[in-house]
């Protein structure tokens, strides 16, 4: 009766082997993380998301012409292996048309799976192109003219 009474009380034992390290991830990281910082501006440029790898840039386009002229649809493609990456960036005529086409198409399905439209962030700029960048390189000689 003893035996049977301490084989129904579990003792915790931690995780060993492969499967304590993705133990110890998956307690310490929430899968879902939401965004921070400030939502992108309202542009004429959509960034879309989660796109199926059988979608083209012809039916993207075709997806959105219905709530605005679309200039330009095309989805991403991986530059060595030509492969989708089930994004894409349309770009509209007007702002009025980009935040209908936003509003309209922001999770519906297109080819099966729903889609993610939202306002595209513009790129960042970088360091070398700002005009106040020092030119030249890391010798001695730079060092020089940058303290003088």
């Amino acid at each position: 009766m003893a035996l049977r009474a301490a084989a129904a009380v579990r003792i915790p034992v931690a995780p060993r082997g492969l499967w304590a390290v993705f133990y110890s991830f998956s307690v310490n990281v929430p899968l879902y993380q939401p965004r921070t910082g400030l939502p992108p501006e309202p542009s004429t440029n959509l960034y879309v998301s989660g796109l199926s790898r059988h979608t083209t840039s012809e039916s993207l386009r075709n997806a959105f012409a219905e709530y605005g002229e679309v200039l330009d649809a095309r989805v991403l493609t991986d530059g060595i292996t030509g492969y989708s990456t089930c994004c894409g960036c349309v770009r509209y005529q007007t702002m009025e048309e980009s935040a209908s086409g936003l509003e309209a198409m922001d999770g519906q399905f297109l080819d099966g799976l729903v889609i993610v439209a939202e306002y595209a962030k513009p790129k960042p700029r970088h360091l070398a192109l700002e005009d106040d960048y020092p030119v030249g390189g890391c010798g001695l000689a730079s060092v020089l003219d940058m303290s003088i």
